[in-house]
C-alpha cells in the first residue's frame, strides 16, 4: 500500500498566524505554489492561505492603486484574520488512495499532512498528476517488455 508519507512534499513552505498578507504573496510569488500552511509558533497546523484567498483579499487593479500602496495595505493584513481554518487534512499514515478520494470529492487543492498536530507536509494536485505520470510510463515500459 503506498502512503502518504512517500508522496508528500517534505519539509513543506509554510508561515506563521502573526505573518501577513504580504509574505504570503511574496511566498507564493517566489516558489511558485498556490498552497501556504499557517502554523503556529511550536509549527502547530492552524490553517490555509491559497491563492484564490490572496486574490480575495486584495484591492482591485482596477482601483488603480500602484503596488507601493497594495504592499503597505498588505503588510497591514494578519493571515490569522483572512485564513481558512476548516482544512482537511491527512496523516502520514493515511493512503494515498485515500487522500485521492479526498481530494477528487471535495474538489481540494491540497491536504496539508499533519501528524500529532504538528505539519509535516503537504499533497497537492500537482503530486497527483507526477504520479499519474510515473505510473503510466512505468506501464509503457512494461507493455515494451
Amino acid at each position: 500500500m503506498f502512503m502518504i508519507r512517500e508522496l508528500m512534499t517534505s519539509p513543506v513552505y509554510s508561515l506563521r498566524e502573526t505573518d501577513t498578507l504580504q509574505s504570503a504573496r511574496a511566498l507564493m510569488e517566489q516558489k511558485r505554489i498556490r498552497h501556504v500552511p499557517i502554523t503556529t509558533g511550536d509549527n502547530a497546523f492552524s490553517g490555509l492561505i491559497t491563492n484564490r484567498d490572496v486574490l480575495a483579499n486584495t484591492i482591485s487593479h482596477l482601483a488603480e492603486i500602484d503596488k507601493d500602496t497594495q504592499d503597505e495595505i498588505d503588510a497591514g493584513i494578519p493571515l490569522k484574520e483572512i485564513m481558512r481554518t476548516d482544512v482537511r487534512t491527512v496523516s502520514p499514515d493515511d493512503t494515498v488512495k485515500e487522500a485521492a478520494f479526498i481530494l477528487y470529492r471535495n474538489k481540494y487543492g491540497c491536504l496539508p499532512v499533519v501528524e500529532n498536530g504538528k505539519l509535516v507536509g503537504i499533497v497537492t494536485e500537482a503530486d497527483f498528476l507526477q504520479l499519474t505520470v510515473q505510473l503510466l510510463e512505468a506501464m509503457d515500459q512494461a507493455a515494451k517488455e
